[in-house]
């Protein structure tokens, strides 16, 4: 499987509304690897590694987000550093 880490940025309603607990709920399902923190700008930050098939999962499901969601788009970019960087997927405090 061809691996790679994505920096992922989610915008609408996803603070407040449970969207980084789940988020990390559904990467660790999908055996990803990296962390979720929301943004002082109201969205919510996602830097991913794993299989693209995966990755691809995770954007998907973060399109639509939890029930209390309203995700008006998700933004994806290549991120940077080595795969093995992240030994599990964590929650970071808001930057």
């Amino acid at each position: 499987m061809t691996q790679d880490i994505w920096h992922l940025t989610a915008h609408g309603v996803v603070q407040g509304v449970g969207y980084r607990a789940a988020c990390l709920e559904r990467a660790t399902a999908l055996g990803l690897t990296g962390w979720v923190r929301n943004r002082t700008d109201g969205t919510v930050e996602v830097m991913a590694a794993g299989p693209i098939e995966r990755l691809e999962a995770l954007r998907e499901w973060m399109q639509k987000g939890p029930p209390a969601a309203r995700v008006s788009r998700v933004d994806a970019k290549t991120g940077e550093g080595p795969f093995d960087r992240f030994d599990r997927f964590d929650w970071l405090p808001t930057a």
